[in-house]
């Protein structure tokens, strides 16, 4: 599967009608008419019909006529959201009628109401100019009107007959005629929906998938809405029963949560529900029904729509919905549940699974409760990120949030998020805990240990670490997807929200001590290792030592009594240069560990009591270790090994008998000096990483591990040569310094996707030395062998800079980034092979004009040194600055942007920022947000959109995050059908060759192949290392590289 960095994005564009507060339509349908011509024949047809598909009319017999409306009829105008203008011969004769249908096109123009027609028994050219006998009579109502007032009434007839309508000389039938009306007005009704849903970011997108999975002219049919609690299942139901109600007979939403909780038995709880049914259904208080039978027998034969929400127990279902044919033909039953597994045992096989919003509507969500706009106030930015990323995008958690910073200062916001960063919000938590609270204890317990332990961790680890438990890990674990408390990708990873997660650990931290059996409250541990307290029963152990005053003396007796810990987690949140945890020399560790991680152990070696035969995995990050142990231990378990950033370690231990080790992590052991050839021996290792070893001088040669997928070596400048590694080798990320030498087996990789080559100049500046006093050679140039490598997809290279040319690329290349090699010129690029994504080149002010012009128009994205914008391509709109106004006749553009920086640009990164509005839309959402690395001079920014909605005028906002670096000038080419055949051949191929179709990010559920561009741009790894050489010790130098280098990795493709 192609990472989020690698896939094209899917925008949809629907503008969303700003509104300062939400509108509630009265009647769906205001008719105007002229009484004496259609009262009691056309209209009270027409009247019969729309209460039969569930359409209410504005009825006004009760309302007394004037020579001028009066203010209810005025009100009722304004309360219908479809007016329907009854034309005939005699409309013109009454003053009254052509002042409410000024009215009505003012409700048209201001509030977006819809506008129907209907010419019973007139032409429409005589009411558009107001000739033949409808204009005799409206000149018979104009004589004596003041001059303007005629006018005004003739604007409106001329305006009205231009909107197409039912003629009723076109009919044979008039009932057929009445009936398709009717069906026009169920069918705007539910196209349209209601303001108190308007301003909801990504509903729309929300709508049509549930429209398209309802098929609304098929039989009775029940369908699921599931996901996790806060995601919006309850919003979309309601949003769905607003727009569609109008097309069933009677229609219902029911409130399901808690009601198994009455005390009732099963007969007694089935009867109650199906009284609160029926109740809501007829709109009728205290329906009482005799047996069971009731709702079959009451709504058999009609046409209904009823939301079930919250639903978390079969006996709802049995009770309301145990069948389809409960219902009449066309009856659509709509469920929400965060158990999937209610579903699957009640038949539902029609579901809707909710995903999290993406970034960008994620931050549209928060800001429009935070500020009451789509974006950030000036200054709130980086707050604004914090809070994104506490909540994860969950929707709740941004609605509540951003209710509670509404109008606090920057101060006030970072006390509430230092607050909530520790605790849960209240009206979260609630929410949350309902899904957890119904679980069994064992269930229960499991989700604390995933909270606690296990999250983003491997299923199989996970079973491999419980194996030992009473839990049923496999049932539990099927039981909390179910729930939609977690969830398993693709690649069997357990990912828990970080909200659940949060509330997790907050139900063990209020556990009674004495029923603890993990303890992660700093004072029960602290209690536990220093006084040696009672902890028998305790089975894991996760102690943050950031919060804890002082230091902390672990006693020699500490964990002698602890023989059920399975589980030891010790780590820092906020590093502290300071020892924060004392050890005694004879401490001995429990014998049944299956987890053990320590971030900055402080002792040079293990206790010689440590008995890792049950060790699943270990991990010793920015340890002080010099030596794990001596001699061979028993490793059959052990499935992790993490000792990176320990840069005194000077030996790996013998590794023999780790036969099921998958990943083996060395990076920033800065003292380590050879790998030790055991390692030949790991036939399943998965991953390796021995980044920035800069000691290592000894790697065994052959490393032919069939298993082996990933290998990681940056900053191994002792090392001249690639390894010789199986040809099942995915990615692969070196230092320049390695391709002086190869072996020749590296054309047999045909399995390489991803290659990373990072100079010198990148990695040297964190050890504050430079290039002459390590004598580091810089490459001038790329073997020619990377052309047989016919699977590579992603080729990243940044920091060498006496590289000037590129050698012929491999023709499956599909991204290429080139970043700060300031001596490049030429590329070799695969002519023949149009299906390059993106070809991005910073900082490479060398390149020749040919490079460019290939860069230019060889790729869905480009970003390269300049200054000066295709004339010939965007010369027909084009502006100074970051906006521009355009009115096409096709909404396929191809953009280009001249990007500005500040001298001395201090920020290692900048967002990108498109807007559009198109006229008649008040809205101003964010399109496009996208990451690009500092850059040092003028640069060209190009890429593709499409619209799928035609607008008669489009204004293009384009502007960055930061105040270093301005949009200068921009430019928008209309793509002609023949230019967007040629981009369309380009996307097809990329993506037959198994992209996803996202949207700006890889949690998106949907699948909306409508406005293409490529993935936002990961920061780059040179920029992020000189920014942070000053903020950060050497001892955190690891922890910082080893997620620069997995943004450099996923920025080119892996």
């Amino acid at each position: 599967m192609a990472s989020s960095s690698e896939t094209f994005i899917a925008i949809r564009y629907s503008y969303l009608m700003a509104s300062s507060s939400p509108r509630t339509w009265i009647n769906h349908i205001f008719t105007s008419f002229h009484g004496p011509d259609v009262r009691k024949t056309f209209l009270s047809h027409l009247r019969k019909q729309c209460t039969s598909n569930g359409i209410s009319m504005f009825n006004d017999q009760r309302i007394e006529r004037g020579h001028t409306i009066s203010p209810a009829l005025t009100q009722a105008i304004r309360d219908s959201r479809i007016s329907i203008v009854v034309l005939t011969k005699k409309y013109a004769s009454s003053s009254w009628c052509l002042d409410e249908l000024l009215e009505i096109l003012k409700c048209k123009e201001e509030i977006g109401q819809i506008v129907m027609t209907v010419f019973h028994g007139v032409d429409p050219s005589d009411v558009r100019k107001q000739t033949g006998d409808f204009g005799k009579v409206f000149k018979k109502t104009c004589a004596g009107k003041a001059k303007e007032e005629k006018r005004r009434w003739s604007q409106a007839l001329t305006h009205v007959s231009n909107i197409a309508g039912e003629h009723f000389l076109n009919w044979d039938n008039e009932s057929e005629m009445i009936e398709k009306i009717a069906q026009d007005v169920s069918n705007k009704l539910n196209a349209t929906i209601s303001r108190d849903f308007e301003d909801m970011v990504g509903i729309e997108a929300h709508l049509e998938r549930m429209q398209s999975l309802l098929h609304l002219d098929d039989g009775a049919m029940i369908v699921g809405i599931c996901g996790p609690a806060g995601i919006g299942k309850t919003t979309i139901a309601k949003a769905l029963h607003c727009r569609l109600s109008s097309s069933f007979q009677h229609s219902c939403y029911m409130d399901l949560r808690g009601s198994c909780n009455s005390g009732l038995d099963k007969h007694g709880l089935k009867t109650h529900l199906q009284e609160l049914l029926l109740s809501k259904i007829f709109n009728q208080n205290d329906v009482r029904i005799h047996h069971l039978g009731a709702i079959e027998e009451r709504l058999g034969y009609l046409k209904v729509l009823i939301i079930l929400d919250d639903v978390d127990n079969l006996k709802q279902l049995e009770a309301l919905a145990d069948k389809p044919n409960w219902f009449g033909t066309g009856s659509r039953i709509v469920v929400t549940t965060e158990d999937q597994e209610l579903l699957e045992k009640h038949n539902i096989k029609k579901k809707y699974i909710v995903g999290f919003p993406t970034k960008v509507d994620a931050r549209q969500i928060f800001c429009r409760s935070a500020f009451k706009q789509s974006s950030a106030t000036y200054g709130f930015e980086k707050l604004v990120d914090r809070v994104i990323k506490l909540c994860s995008k969950l929707p709740l958690g941004l609605s509540v949030m951003g209710s509670s910073l509404l109008g606090k200062k920057v101060a006030d916001w970072e006390g509430l998020l230092q607050r909530l960063e520790n605790s849960l919000d209240r009206d979260i938590e609630v929410v949350l805990r309902i899904g957890y609270d119904i679980l069994h204890k064992d269930d229960q317990f499991l989700f604390q240990l995933i909270a606690c332990f296990f999250n983003y961790q491997d299923e199989d680890l996970v079973k491999e670490m419980l194996v030992d438990s009473h839990l049923n890990v496999r049932l539990g674990l099927e039981i909390l997807v179910y729930k939609s408390l977690i969830k398993k990708t693709a690649e069997g990873t357990i990912v828990m929200h970080k909200l659940l997660q949060q509330m997790g650990r907050d139900v063990v931290r209020l556990q009674e001590s004495k029923k603890c059996q993990i303890l992660i409250s700093s004072h029960q541990i602290c209690d536990v290792l220093v006084n040696d307290s009672d902890s028998t029963s305790v089975m894991g152990i996760s102690f943050d030592t950031s919060t804890i005053p002082n230091g902390v003396n672990i006693s020699a007796q500490a964990f002698r009594r602890m023989r059920g810990l399975r589980f030891l987690s010790i780590y820092e949140t906020r590093r502290d240069p300071n020892v924060r945890v004392n050890l005694p020399e004879d401490m001995n560790f429990p014998p049944l560990l299956r987890l053990l991680h320590w971030e900055v152990y402080p002792g040079k070696c293990l206790p010689r009591t440590l008995r890792p035969e049950h060790l699943v995995e270990l991990s010793f990050v920015s340890s002080k270790l010099e030596q794990l142990w001596q001699g061979i231990q028993n490793l059959t378990n052990l499935k992790k090994m993490d000792l990176s950033g320990s840069q005194s370690l000077k030996e790996v231990p013998d590794l023999t008998t780790a036969t099921s080790l998958k990943r083996l992590d060395l990076t920033g052991c800065w003292s380590l000096i050879e790998i030790p050839s055991s390692i030949r021996g790991l036939h399943k290792l998965e991953e390796l990483e021995i980044n920035l070893c800069i000691s290592l001088q000894d790697v065994p040669t052959h490393l032919n591990l069939a298993s082996l997928k990933s290998l990681r070596m940056v900053g191994c400048w002792q090392l001249k040569k690639i390894p010789d590694v199986s040809t099942n080798i995915r990615s692969l990320l070196i230092g320049d310094t390695m391709l002086q030498e190869f072996p020749e087996s590296i054309r047999l990789w045909s399995h390489l996707e991803t290659l990373n080559i990072y100079g010198s100049l990148l990695t040297v500046p964190l050890l504050k030395i430079t290039l002459q006093e390590f004598s580091l050679p810089a490459i001038e140039r790329i073997p020619d062998w990377i052309k047989d490598l016919h699977g590579l997809k992603f080729i990243s290279i940044a920091g060498c800079p006496k590289l000037a040319s590129l050698p012929e690329l491999p023709r499956s290349l599909r991204k290429l980034t080139v970043d700060n090699c300031e001596s490049l010129e030429t590329v070799c690029f695969p002519f023949d092979n149009p299906t390059i994504e993106f070809l991005y080149f910073p900082n490479c002010f060398k390149l020749c004009p040919e490079a460019k012009g290939v860069i230019t128009h060889q790729s869905f994205r480009a970003y390269f040194p300049g200054k000066e914008m295709p004339a010939a391509e965007f010369d027909d709109h084009r502006a100074i600055g970051g906006y521009l106004t355009i009115r096409p006749a096709i909404c396929k553009f191809r953009i280009c942007l001249v990007l500005s920086p500040k001298p001395d640009m201090d920020e290692p990164y900048f967002r990108l920022l498109f807007r559009i509005r198109a006229k008649g839309c008040p809205s101003d959402e964010d399109m496009l947000w996208l990451t690009l690395p500092k850059i040092r001079g003028e640069h060209l920014f190009i890429f593709h959109i499409e619209f799928v909605e035609q607008h008669e005028e489009m204004l293009f906002k384009f502007s960055t995050s930061s105040h270093e670096v301005d949009v200068t000038e921009c430019g928008v080419q209309v793509l002609t059908d023949e230019a967007q055949g040629a981009m369309n051949l380009v996307q097809n191929k990329c993506l037959k060759t198994g992209d996803e179709v996202l949207s700006d990010d890889e949690g998106n559920e949907f699948d909306e192949p409508i406005v293409r561009i490529s993935k936002g741009y990961k920061m780059f790894l040179p920029v992020v290392f000189k920014f942070l050489l000053s903020l950060i010790s050497s001892v955190l130098v690891y922890s910082f590289l080893k997620e620069a280098l997995t943004l450099g990795e996923l920025k080119s493709g892996n």
